[in-house]
């Protein structure tokens, strides 16, 4: 340290000159030193600070950057699920909302924000999530908390940056009260009826309902036992407006039966209907058995077919003194019915196959070259089954005697 400062008119370090011309004290000349020092330091340090924060505000990455960024552009989401409109049922939650990404003309990354309330005001909101990350493959979703059924429900969604934000899309959807399903209720048979037939038909009018119920089926059970342990008949049938009927197969005659039915759409069934009983008809008693033809009396006809086929009736397998009895029956009742070509007898047959001397299947009418023969028999030896073949004529025929009935 220097003895003087004579050089220095006014040294910093050893004295100053007052402005009186008398001397500083050392002590005094310190103290504003100290002053000097802290401003200047002040001075570079708010130099520091100010030069920072340009440099962040020039930054479009930086958290704190004062928004909006001007010429910066967001684009509402796209709502995806649930459509406009959708009415949901309570098996249907926890719902989940689905939105197309947003897009941007700024570099800064987006979230979503998303909110649901119960009114379209949105001031009394159930539902809000915000900072919601965007998703993989261009849409993002939040799953909602169960919400009240039976009420409709508003929500929306908007896509910021932290420093612009995008215009909120909007969209509602309903969530329909508890499905209510009630039993169809019976309307016949009832009250231990008799039904007409075996086959009756069963007949409901259809359920009432409330909420979301979709097409009805009717599930129908018939029974012999109030348990429904012995089921005879079952039935699933569409519903049909008003009423619906289940027709049962044949059921036992005479018999006590129990019924019941209930309605599904095959995710709300309701409950079965009041058991209903009633009994089938008696089996109809069987018809009286045919009389059996008088071998003696004569077949009514006007074809001469058909007084074969009668006579042939009478008789099952023939022998062959039954086979003339037959054609004799048949020389008669031809006769008697007047048909053309008579009068008919049976044809003499001495050799040769016959039956008691006469043939065995031949019909004939006229004698000599005028003679006419007609086949009333076929396989006269096994299945002797009637017909009327001819007549066949001279020379075609072997001639023998005509004997008329």
């Amino acid at each position: 340290m220097h003895a003087t400062c004579d050089a220095c008119p006014a040294c910093l370090f050893h004295r100053t000159r007052a402005p009186s011309g008398v001397e500083e004290s050392e002590g005094v000349v310190m103290r504003k030193i100290h002053r000097v020092i802290a401003v200047a330091a002040a001075a570079a340090a708010f130099a520091a600070i100010a030069a920072c924060q340009t440099e962040k505000s020039s930054n479009p990455l930086t958290p704190t950057i004062a928004g909006p960024i001007p010429g910066v552009v967001i684009s509402p989401p796209a709502l995806l699920s649930p459509p406009q409109g959708t009415k949901l049922k309570e098996s249907d939650q926890p719902v989940r909302l689905v939105v197309g990404n947003a897009t941007t003309s700024g570099v800064r990354p987006l979230t979503y924000m998303f909110e649901v309330a119960s009114d379209n005001g949105f001031a009394s909101k159930v539902f809000s999530r915000s900072n919601v990350p965007p998703g993989e493959n261009g849409q993002t979703s939040v799953q909602l908390d169960p919400l009240e059924i039976g009420r409709s429900y508003y929500w929306r969604v908007r896509a910021e940056d932290g420093a612009n934000t995008g215009n909120f899309a909007t969209s509602a959807f309903e969530i329909f009260p508890k499905a209510v399903l009630n039993p169809p209720a019976p309307v016949a048979p009832v009250n231990n009826a008799i039904s007409g037939t075996t086959s009756p038909g069963i007949t409901v009018l259809d359920s009432d309902r409330a909420g979301p119920i979709g097409n009805l089926q009717y599930e129908f059970q018939v029974a012999l036992d109030q348990a429904f342990t012995q089921v005879v008949a079952h039935g699933i049938v569409a519903e049909t407006p008003g009423q619906t009927t289940y027709t049962a197969p044949a059921l036992t005659a005479n018999k006590t039966h129990f019924w019941r039915v209930r309605a599904s759409d095959g995710e709300t069934t309701s409950a079965w209907a009041t058991t209903q009983v009633f009994k089938t008809p008696a089996a109809p008693a069987p018809p009286p058995p045919s009389p059996v033809p008088n071998p003696g009396a004569p077949c009514v006809a006007s074809s001469a077919l058909a007084i074969v086929q009668c006579e042939r009736n009478k008789y099952g397998h023939m022998s062959p003194s039954q086979t003339v009895d037959f054609e004799k029956a048949v020389a008669r009742s031809l006769n008697s019915n007047k048909i053309p070509d008579g009068p008919f007898g049976i044809l003499r047959k001495s050799g040769g196959n016959n039956c008691n001397g006469y043939s065995c299947d031949i019909i004939c009418s006229g004698q000599g070259t005028s003679q006419k023969q007609w086949d009333i028999l076929g396989d006269s030896d096994g299945a002797q089954v009637p017909g009327w073949n001819g007549p066949a004529t001279y020379p075609n025929i072997r001639m023998d005697v005509c004997e008329i009935q």
